[in-house]
């Protein structure tokens, strides 16, 4: 996303000298993506940001996958996952690739008790359930139901939750996250046909600056692995910084729907993306107001992209017997559309309200353990009648 931002102090020039009131200097780092070519900020901090004191455990949280070739149309139920207190352990990838993964948590309590650093992936959360604040290095960002808390790879992050019943549906993914190239000028400014611009994003604030030395263990998620580190100062020591690489929100319920006379294609409800695949949001909308329109989604042909729905809120007209949880797979090689008497059905309907999130990755996904605990095992045979 670009769009630049500042939070506390920092000197007017970069790479120079920044002393401390009482003596000393601060230290900067370069926070940037894609070596030194993509998005970055400069930070200023209390102490050296390179302390480490001891290295505990690391241990392997590789996805266990139980179909790695798939063609079979799955549902998953996944309000039927069980919550889990830890925030970690509460996270369960569904679907993964080379690119992404894709999964569910349920966690009940608020991670306060270690920090967090994704170190492989840029991380993408949805709030279905829960109400509560992202705490982070580079400031805060509170969040409730309908946000997308985007949050770069290498963040140190805490998550504070008020409520004890909170649904993440959540995507990490190795490649940085942006707003659609379409939607934007030369310069990235949103253009006047965007679902959305910059007044929309939930930028970080209430920047926390802790000069505390002792213990502080940061779990590291790299190639599969949580490593367990002990950093020697706070991590959140940050008194300044500036830059276009920090995390932000962004609620569904700000997206601007794209209709018209006829069915509208997937891509305008597209909402980030990758270079490996896309992000859409499906919000309350007009139908198409074609005399003859036919407000359900055409049949169409996954020759390219495997298709994930996440499904939010609402009256989901295409599908039959959809809950608020459930998450569809739409695997690349076979035909999909509405059920049978969808269509039928969405004749002379004026408007939608159904939410929901839409994952199309460019490679196939692999299904894990965990998700076909989740699968109602019959979804595939749907379309027959």
């Amino acid at each position: 996303m670009p769009l630049y931002h500042k939070l506390g102090d920092f000197p007017q020039k970069r790479h120079t000298q920044f002393e401390k009131p009482n003596g000393g200097f601060y230290y900067e780092q370069l926070f940037g993506t894609e070596g030194f070519h993509g998005h970055s900020s400069l930070s200023y901090h209390v102490h050296r940001p390179t302390q480490v004191k001891e290295i505990l455990n690391s241990y392997s949280v590789e996805p266990k996958i139980a179909i790695g070739k798939n063609i079979k149309s799955l549902l998953f139920k996944g309000f039927e996952l069980k919550p889990e207190n830890d925030f970690l352990d509460s996270r369960k990838a569904m679907l993964v690739n080379k690119d992404c993964i894709i999964g569910l948590a349920a966690p009940k309590e608020s991670l306060r008790n270690y920090f967090y650093k994704n170190a492989d992936a840029d991380e993408m959360l949805f709030i279905h359930k829960g109400k509560g604040k992202l705490r982070t290095m580079l400031g805060n960002i509170p969040f409730e139901y309908g946000d997308y808390l985007i949050i770069p790879r290498g963040i140190i992050y805490q998550i504070e939750f008020e409520t004890e019943e909170n649904r993440l549906f959540y995507v990490e993914s190795y490649s940085p996250f942006y707003t659609p190239k379409r939607y934007k000028n030369q310069s990235g400014q949103h253009l006047e046909h965007s679902p959305f611009c910059e007044r929309d994003f939930i930028l970080p604030n209430e920047l926390e600056t802790h000069d505390e030395k002792g213990d502080f263990l940061i779990k590291i998620k790299k190639e599969g692995m949580i490593h367990e580190v002990v950093y020697a100062t706070h991590p959140f020591d940050v008194v300044g910084w500036d830059g276009y690489n920090f995390p932000y929100g962004f609620s569904i319920h700000n997206f601007e729907p794209i209709t018209g006379r006829v069915h509208q294609p997937p891509p305008v409800h597209q909402t980030f993306e990758t270079a490996t695949f896309v992000v859409c949001s499906f919000c309350p909308r007009l139908y198409d107001y074609h005399p003859k329109a036919i407000p359900a989604p055409y049949n169409h042909s996954n020759i390219d992209s495997d298709e994930v729905l996440y499904y939010v809120d609402g009256d989901f007209m295409s599908r039959n017997n959809i809950e608020q949880g459930h998450i569809t797979l739409h695997p690349k090689g076979i035909p999909h559309g509405p059920a049978p008497g969808a269509m039928e059905r969405s004749i002379g309907h004026k408007e939608t309200q159904e939410l929901a999130v839409m994952v199309d990755t460019f490679r196939p996904l692999m299904v894990t353990e965990e998700a076909m605990g989740l699968d109602d095992g019959q979804y595939y045979k749907s379309w027959t009648e």
